[in-house]
């Protein structure tokens, strides 16, 4: 690709002047008035507009390129980008699936060196241009598979990285393993001979129970959610570490809530306690949920279940500093729209369900209800069977 125009004085100027109109009205205004491709300035445009959030510090850039046309589902925020780098450095790092080079980059902070691998023409191009503009002589690039760069070369990495496509022949999503391009589960024993440390990112849809089943070699896995919303599945491996132990770390960014680590045999041995609504419930955050640790998150902050397979949890005390949303309960209500229009006047209320009879959205509209507002509903199956009760979150 000819980054040429991109670079000029004129066309740069032009996308910081244009940041905050509307790309649509650019086109109109300025179409045969400028002395550059419009179309790819509005482009620029667009792509800062909407990439302003997950990527502030490339947006702010003006010397980075973005895609048009290249889905950015798969790529990394610089936040988790930023979160995976931490406590990794070393001489070299590798790269196998570079995409838009996001992770390449950060993860590249704490190496000497780095190799970008990436096989979509136009990806690469791009991404070799941006990465040249962050980290000028630190990457060297390779135009074509990963694995096939890794088995020719006689190098070894203190690092090699990996986010495999989830998505196959016809877009379907991918969410096993073996399925994902590359297959590192086949090239598993390629990837140990030529790494100090393996970090593979995954969808997180992924089934954690079948990671070990799968790859019994991972040594930890970390759940990676951002306010509340899990992001990324990351599998580790460290030559250095001969624990057999298998760890799962959860952390919530831009939260506030505490992470929550363990080891899988903690859940497995430990024993929930079950009992009858009390003064206070607690929703787990959702990278807890995803852990599958039900009973050692009971266990761990003392507080009884409401069932087996409700996930909600209760306390006669308020819990301080615990990874999820703690509510007080008002009342247990009936699930009446008449009964609920008096209780709740103003027509509003955020309604949650944990294992209840019917989903959170169809509660709500059989209740005549607007999203929103100071009230919570939560719906749920304790062990008397299915009640609903009235809430109020509880802000530490």
């Amino acid at each position: 690709m000819d980054f040429s125009e991109f670079h000029s004085a004129e066309f740069q100027q032009f996308v910081q002047d244009h940041l905050q109109d509307d790309p649509v009205q650019i086109r109109l205004k300025y179409h045969g008035k400028v002395n550059f491709d419009l179309q790819a300035a509005v482009q620029q445009i667009a792509a800062r507009k909407s990439l302003k959030k997950k990527l502030p510090e490339w947006t702010s850039n003006p010397s980075i390129f973005f895609p048009g046309t290249i889905p950015l589902e798969q790529s990394s925020s610089e936040l988790t980008a930023g979160f995976k780098a931490q406590s990794l450095s070393g001489n070299n790092m590798l790269d196998l699936t570079g995409g838009l080079g996001i992770d390449s980059y950060y993860l590249s902070i704490g190496f000497k060196k780095a190799v970008y691998c990436e096989r979509q023409d136009e990806l690469f191009e791009i991404s070799r241009h941006n990465l040249e503009q962050l980290a000028p002589e630190k990457f060297d690039f390779f135009h074509g598979d990963g694995l096939e760069f890794l088995e020719q070369s006689e190098e070894s990495f203190d690092l090699i990285y990996a986010d495999p496509a989830r998505r196959g022949k016809g877009n379907q999503k991918l969410y096993k393993l073996e399925d994902c391009e590359p297959n590192l589960v086949e090239a598993w024993k390629l990837l140990k001979s030529k790494a100090s440390k393996i970090l593979l990112k995954y969808s997180p849809m992924l089934d954690v129970s079948q990671v070990w089943k799968t790859l019994p070699e991972i040594q930890k896995i970390t759940i990676l959610s951002v306010k509340n919303e899990v992001k990324e599945l990351l599998l580790h491996w460290s030559k250095a570490d001969e624990s057999s132990a298998k760890k799962i770390e959860v952390y919530d960014l831009e939260s506030g809530y505490p992470p929550f680590l363990f080891y899988q045999d903690e859940e497995e041995q430990a024993v929930s306690d079950f009992g009858e609504p009390e003064k206070y419930l607690i929703e787990p955050i959702s990278g807890i949920l995803k852990a599958g640790a039900f009973k050692l998150f009971g266990q761990h902050f003392e507080l009884k279940k409401l069932e087996s397979n409700s996930h909600l949890y209760t306390s006669s005390n308020q819990p301080q500093n615990i990874p999820g949303r703690v509510f007080e309960i008002i009342e247990e209500v009936s699930p009446r729209k008449k009964d609920i229009q008096k209780i709740i006047p103003s027509g509003k209320a955020n309604v949650v369900t944990r294992n209840y009879s019917m989903g959170a959205e169809e509660l709500r509209k059989k209740l005549g209800l607007k999203d929103g507002g100071e009230e919570y509903l939560i719906g749920t199956k304790t062990l008397k069977g299915y009640q609903v009760f009235r809430c109020k979150r509880v802000i530490e």
